[in-house]
């Protein structure tokens, strides 16, 4: 933005001339707060002035070549805002300016003010004539350079009656060119407009003493100004406050126990959060704001323990503060939510995250936060996301983003914060391709805030795609990121912390992917160790990692110690997520196909059953995980000569697998081949050999297919032609032990 000659190029038809006339005047007497001028956004460093902003009208009125200096002045403007209405819609002109931009490779810095009509009313014919957005704004970019037939969405304020109104649209319009927040620009905006009521406030109380007949209005200023300089009062003295507190917990009135600077961060947080408590005691309002954010220091350094007590007062106090702030207390319950789903305590999270939603959502338009709002939404979907609570999550991670992006235009924490929890939460759900552009969406917002310096979030969107590329089978590339973000958190965070343990976690699934065992097992156990020390025995994290250990154990060949490992993981889901629950079913379904291995059929087909209960209960009956239950049920159903019931439950699996899968994919493969050795179970040798060789063909090619399917499909082949030389009729079992290797449904 720095280095174009244009803030903005106005784009627009000339039948909506007066309302380029009006945003181009007020862009153009526009002042940043001078507190945010000079600050370093995602679109550069916000400016003094945002003149000056293209209009054709006032910009060309002697060029000879139109179209020329039309492509000169988009080069050179740092964003494009489009005046949006029916008429704009119908522009050539407009449309083809869009596009211009566009290929310039500045998709995401063009901006909408909608002025008149109705976004994507095209799509219902009936309703085309109210189409507001060209079609270079419905569409995104393709290759070529011309629109594809993927849809857009562009970021737009809406300046209607009964939508934000010509000054928050102008607003959320600024707040994109310069990449900050609407919701604070908003706020530094209404403080100034404070100042100003003061100002004339004060100014009417002179005037009152030269005549009466402006007494009554100004009493009316007078009080106005009172409320106004009281609020400020109460606001300048916690912020004065707050700091002084602050500062003061760097002073150390013993120097012995400052020698060589060496002071860590827990003591200066415990010394605070006893100041807190006893030196704050009358005035509550400032208490609770520094237990607040002292709750949320020790969170940052994993101290879980010794944030929820100074975040449960803090809620405790602010409910009792007559009147109660519900903008105040809605963000300290966000808070203690959020700590809450870290200790795994999910229906106390989940309460106070709704209670955070209804106070935030309540509040009238001109004094939501709505940056808050969208953080309470993204904490109930992490929340609900953890529970094995999927479809709701999604629905409520979708209400967060769309809060930002119509609040919150541009690059900002908040969002790629909600756009990487969703494409989780869209990956479990099954939609790996859908989960992936999100989480490069996510990456690339981190990335363009923050470059190469480390952050906390950065370095999180950066070991989720990892996790995403794993799945893909990019198993270098995922192990790259997961290093990076080890590093960043190591940096930011120290060695021993939940973050480095997940780091940890993420790294031991690619080297045992590489075939490194023993080096997985060993971060494996270190994870897991640092886990049960910071989080207690307890804990989503340590039965993620006990499960992660069992999958070593049993590829290593111990199937008894990953069986006693995978039970410690289950028992502890159990405990935390009675009823039906992924993680249980996942963990059944694994431990089912591991009690076959040792001759248990019974055990394992109980297992397995419940698993599959489960996971039809939780994603209905056309889920992938539904078909990797259905698959190894298949295989025991064959093994213990249930051969109509073997075939119905792989050819169920295999309809899944077809509707999710390339006709080559190795799970429809291993269906098949459940299939098959129930059919030479029932003496139809013929079918059998064809569906088994097929199958063989397809695990031999397809680089995902691991060695114990192989080996499974071999041993049904080998035990077929036995079979077929066998002049009793009696038949071998299907069923000898597989060789060890390492299970891929979960």
């Amino acid at each position: 933005m720095d280095s174009s000659q244009y803030r903005a190029f106005l784009s627009y038809s000339h039948s909506d001339g007066k309302w380029a006339a009006w945003l181009h005047r007020s862009l153009e007497s526009y002042r940043p707060p001078r507190r945010l001028v000079g600050v370093m956004t995602g679109s550069g460093r916000v400016p003094k002035r945002l003149a000056p902003v293209f209009r054709d009208r006032e910009e060309l009125p002697t060029a000879t070549d139109l179209s020329a200096a039309i492509s000169a002045a988009l080069r050179k403007s740092a964003c494009q805002i489009v005046i949006c209405s029916p008429r704009a819609a119908r522009s050539r002109w407009v449309n083809e300016e869009i596009l211009d931009f566009k290929r310039l490779g500045r998709e995401d810095r063009i901006f909408c003010l909608i002025v008149d009509g109705e976004p994507n009313a095209s799509d219902d014919p009936r309703r085309a004539d109210d189409e507001c957005f060209p079609p270079a704004l419905r569409y995104r970019l393709g290759p070529d350079g011309n629109l594809s037939s993927v849809r857009a969405e562009p970021i737009a304020a809406d300046a209607r009656r009964g939508k934000d109104g010509r000054n928050h649209a102008r607003l959320k319009l600024i707040a994109g060119m310069l990449g900050l927040g609407f919701d604070a620009l908003r706020q530094r905006e209404q403080a100034r407009r404070n100042r100003q009521l003061f100002v004339i406030a004060a100014s009417a109380l002179v005037g009152m003493v030269l005549t009466t007949a402006l007494a009554a209005a100004a009493l009316i200023a007078r009080a106005t100004a009172e409320r106004q300089t009281t609020l400020a009062r109460v606001e300048a003295q916690t912020a004065q406050q707050t700091t002084n507190f602050l500062v003061g917990l760097f002073r150390i009135s013993d120097p012995t126990a400052a020698r060589g600077n060496r002071v860590t961060a827990r003591a200066m947080l415990d010394a605070g959060a006893t100041r807190v408590r006893t030196q704050l005691a009358g005035q509550p309002r400032i208490q609770a704001t520094l237990m607040d954010t002292l709750g949320r220091a020790y969170m940052g350094l994993g101290l879980y323990g010794e944030a929820k007590p100074l975040l449960q007062t803090a809620v405790a106090t602010r409910r009792a503060i007559r009147p109660t702030e519900p903008i105040e207390l809605g963000t300290s319950l966000s808070s203690l939510g959020e700590l809450l789903t870290l200790r795994a305590e999910y229906p106390a999270a989940d309460r106070d995250y709704r209670q955070a939603i209804d106070l935030q959502s309540a509040q009238p338009e001109s004094r939501r936060d709505e940056a808050a709002l969208a953080r309470s939404y993204l904490g109930l979907g992490s929340e609900l996301a953890d529970r094995g609570r999927l479809p709701e999550a999604e629905r409520r991670l979708r209400q967060a983003l769309a809060v930002e992006r119509k609040y919150l235009p541009g690059a900002n924490e908040d969002t790629a914060r909600t756009l990487e929890a969703l494409g989780k939460v869209v990956d479990r759900l099954g939609r790996l391709s859908e989960a992936l552009p999100l989480m490069q969406q996510a990456v690339a917002m981190q990335r363009m805030l923050w470059g190469a310096q480390p952050y906390p979030d950065y370095a999180d969107a950066i070991n989720d795609l990892g996790l995403l590329q794993l799945e893909g089978g990019n198993y270098r590339q995922s192990e790259q990121q997961f290093r990076e973000s080890i590093a960043m958190k190591r940096l930011l965070l120290g060695d021993r912390h939940p973050e480095i343990a997940t780091g940890l976690n993420n790294l031991g699934l690619v080297l045992d992917d590489d075939g490194n065992l023993s080096a997985a097992e060993s971060a494996y156990r270190e994870a897991l160790a640092m886990q049960k020390e910071l989080l207690g025995e307890v804990h989503p994290a340590v039965a993620n990692t006990l499960n992660n250990l069992a999958y070593v154990q049993y590829e290593k060949g111990e199937v008894r110690n990953a069986l006693a490992t995978e039970r410690e993981s289950l028992a502890i889901y159990r405990k935390l997520f009675p009823g039906d629950n992924p993680k249980v079913a996942g963990i059944l379904n694994t431990m089912g196909f591991w009690l076959f291995e040792t001759g248990k059929y019974g055990t394992a087909e109980r297992d397995i059953e419940e698993g599959l209960a489960m996971r039809q209960h939780l994603f209905g009956k056309s889920h992938p995980e539904v078909a990797a239950s259905l698959t190894h049920l298949a295989i025991i159903e064959a093994a213990t000569h249930q051969y109509a019931a073997a075939i119905a439950s792989a050819q169920a699996a295999e309809r899944i697998w077809s509707a999710e899968l390339p006709g080559s994919a190795w799970k429809i493969a291993l269906a098949q081949s459940a299939e098959g050795a129930a059919l030479a179970g029932m003496g139809h040798y013929a079918a059998a050999q064809k569906l088994l060789v097929h199958c063989r063909t397809v695990l031999a090619n397809d680089p995902g297919a691991f060695p114990m399917y192989r080996a499974l499909n071999q041993r049904y082949l080998d035990q077929l032609q036995r079979q077929r030389l066998t002049t009793s009729g009696a038949r071998l079992p299907v069923s000898a032990r597989i060789p060890v290797a390492r299970a891929n449904f979960r």
